[in-house]
């Protein structure tokens, strides 16, 4: 069994079928509205980035394009030695096996730090608040990008797979928190019916997840989420 940092959310589909999940990120978001939206708060074009819970670095070559460092944490050691072959001929480019509560870089050291859908869910993660206000330096920024189950299929989906979850509760979360936030119409585009039915039966539970094949004509879903950021 691959080790994981002690402290680690787990994330059950990543961990659990990382070549499904390596298919998803290939379909979510073909029209780059996410970076788009935070390049349009704090661009990282020059600047040391951090992608927190990185998984097998599927963001991580994209980033290095304009960055001048990016570091991936990720605490699953399998899928961080995955990132770091992915990232193996990018020298900018750096992947540590770490958790979000204790990152493995010096004090305002980042410009940039990121989190898609990984560990900043709302109460609980204050630790790895303080580690962002830790790690990234003045005029830097910190962007947390997740599923918002509030709104369409899909978040209505996710609540009756994860009935514990209270999109209420971490709305008032980060209210307290004093971030801002941003709607984002994401969508998911498939090359493949096989494709697009495999991602869902790894991030529903069974019975929710064959309601939603059958109610999903096509190769597309919707994909609501919820941008966050706060300025440093």
């Amino acid at each position: 069994m691959a080790r994981i940092v002690d402290g680690a959310i787990p994330s059950p589909n990543i961990w659990n079928s990382p070549r499904t999940y390596e298919l998803e990120n290939r379909a979510v978001d073909p029209d780059g509205a996410a970076e788009a939206a935070m390049s349009a708060i704090r661009p990282w074009t020059g600047g040391a980035v951090l992608d927190i819970g990185c998984g097998t670095g599927y963001h991580l070559p994209g980033l290095a394009a304009t960055a001048r460092t990016v570091i991936g944490v990720e605490p699953h050691a399998a899928l961080a030695a995955l990132a770091a072959e992915r990232c193996r001929a990018l020298p900018r480019v750096f992947v540590r096996t770490a958790t979000a509560q204790a990152l493995p870089v010096p004090d305002s050291s980042v410009d940039i730090a990121f989190a898609r859908w990984a560990y900043f869910f709302g109460p609980g993660c204050e630790p790895g608040l303080r580690e962002l206000s830790r790690v990234v330096r003045r005029g830097g920024a910190a962007f947390v990008i997740d599923l918002d189950a509030s709104r369409g299929d899909f978040g209505a989906w996710f609540s009756r797979t994860v009935p514990s979850y209270s999109a209420a509760a971490v709305e008032a979360f980060w209210s307290r928190q004093g971030w801002q936030r941003r709607e984002l119409d994401l969508r998911m585009v498939f090359s493949t019916r096989a494709d697009l039915e495999a991602v869902l039966r790894i991030e529903f539970a069974p019975d929710v997840a064959e309601e939603a094949i059958a109610r999903t004509p096509g190769l597309e879903v919707a994909y609501p989420n919820i941008l966050r950021w706060r300025l440093f």
